[in-house]
């Protein structure tokens, strides 16, 4: 299993797909459900920019609309998975709904490469109930419950640092003081990633 967690800077992509590249472009899955609702936003373009800069081909999937057979035949056909940024609880729901979240979960086990950043870090966890003062929960209103993908076993908070307007210092010490209790949760500054390989975790640094 080897995973890349990511808050918002890039910097860290290139290292972890580099091996598998050989010097050649990959084919990767990107998966963008988290933005259907900011498709024309500045980060969502920028997001996309850090991984076609690198020279890698880009295959989108929204998994809303993709049956759990067709996202398991891309995955076959692509040599890493993508899951962008966006809303924590619109993403989770499309993947929970359409099944594709067991499809998702057994490739990423079975050794697909997985990079996932800010709401594609925070599902890869036992549970997403934290993200609820980042992001909000009526975005995935078919949820019956916020369970993660069980990936990991922590709860990612990215934006750590309150460098993002959207994500000032008081928000992240609030959901520090609502949920650090009855939560494992880890903090992701932006300029740092977590690299998962196997049982083995290690911060890393993901500069622009």
């Amino acid at each position: 299993m080897k995973l890349l967690l990511l808050s918002l800077n890039p910097g860290a992509m290139r290292s972890f797909l580099d091996p598998a590249s050989s010097g050649a472009a990959l084919r990767i899955a990107y998966v963008g459900d988290a933005q259907d609702a900011y498709a024309d936003a500045p980060f969502v373009q920028a997001e996309r920019r850090a991984i076609e800069v690198l020279g890698h081909e880009l295959v989108d999937i929204t998994v809303r609309h993709t049956t759990p057979s067709d996202f398991e035949s891309t995955l076959d056909g692509v040599d890493a998975v993508y899951v962008a940024g966006g809303s924590t609880f619109a993403l989770l729901e499309s993947l929970r709904v359409t099944g594709s979240d067991e499809v998702l979960v057994r490739r990423v086990r079975d050794g697909l490469p997985y990079i996932g950043l800010s709401a594609g870090a925070i599902i890869v966890g036992p549970d997403i109930t934290p993200a609820s003062l980042m992001d909000d929960p009526h975005d995935g209103p078919a949820l019956t419950d916020h369970r993660g993908l069980g990936l990991m076993g922590q709860t990612v908070i990215p934006h750590a640092d309150g460098m993002l307007p959207h994500y000032p210092p008081a928000l992240i010490s609030e959901t520090v003081a609502t949920y650090g209790s009855t939560h494992r949760l880890l903090l992701l500054r932006d300029d740092q990633a977590l690299l998962i390989e196997g049982d083995r975790e290690t911060m890393v640094d993901s500069n622009p």
